[in-house]
């Protein structure tokens, strides 16, 4: 994997006519931003922007990276919805993005790391006979094999149970070490767990929220966490 870039997206969004949002947002290179905000706030039309894909409204501004190159083929993509193919077993679906570019699948890492993420035995199943942790954890190796040094993650476990989502995100922070990720959250214990950076996003702007000071991923139980969350969400409640 080559070094991961720091991005800089800033600029005005307008939806319609009405502005939505104004951003000055900076991912910083290697580490983990989670955004938060409230529904209708425009978190995943920042994802959008930023995979350059169409949002319906109009962009003012610039998105940029810190070496000065394109982020063309530089970034990937795990959405809430595992997206799983159901016609393709897990490692087929796990090579799905060499197969769409018209390459050869290196299946040996693919299933290098259906092995990592605990789904050795599963390879060869079809999304229908996996548990929906299991169709989270093929998502994740489908979007590792991607190996992009900018990873885009839009509320992945929120549809998890408790447990499964605390173990997925222990993994995705374990695997996507050293990468710059954008993960949009609604959950303040996820962000004051997993981020370096806590943005949030509001019609006013962008906000940089404090930290605990341990590094993540942190324990769901250390007091810092704790209170994180607590005043995250006391602040996001007040902001309704």
């Amino acid at each position: 994997m080559t070094p991961p870039p720091g991005i800089t997206l800033a600029g005005d969004y307008a939806l319609g006519g009405a502005p939505l949002f104004s951003a000055d947002l900076h991912l910083r290179a290697g580490e983990w931003t989670c955004l938060l905000g409230r529904s209708g706030t425009g978190k995943t039309t920042i994802l959008r922007l930023l995979l350059s894909l169409p949002t319906g409204g109009h962009f003012a501004g610039q998105i940029a990276a810190s070496d000065g190159a394109s982020l063309q083929n530089r970034v990937s993509y795990m959405a809430q919805s595992d997206l799983l193919l159901p016609w393709l077993n897990v490692l087929d679906n796990v090579c799905i993005g060499a197969r769409l570019r018209g390459t050869t699948p290196d299946r040996a890492r693919a299933a290098e790391l259906l092995r990592r993420v605990g789904l050795s035995g599963a390879a060869h199943h079809m999304p229908r006979q996996l548990s929906g942790g299991m169709r989270q954890r093929a998502a994740l190796a489908r979007t590792l094999c991607e190996d992009r040094p900018v990873v885009l993650l839009d509320e992945p476990f929120s549809a998890l149970d408790a447990g499964t989502r605390a173990d997925m995100q222990d993994l995705a922070a374990q695997a996507l070490a050293g990468r710059t990720v954008l993960l949009v959250t609604h959950d303040p214990a996820e962000a004051a767990r997993l981020a370096h950076q806590i943005v949030l996003l509001s019609p006013q702007g962008t906000a940089v929220w404090p930290t605990p000071p341990q590094s993540p991923p942190r324990a769901i139980d250390a007091p810092d966490t704790v209170a994180s969350q607590s005043r995250l969400l006391a602040h996001l409640r007040c902001a309704a």
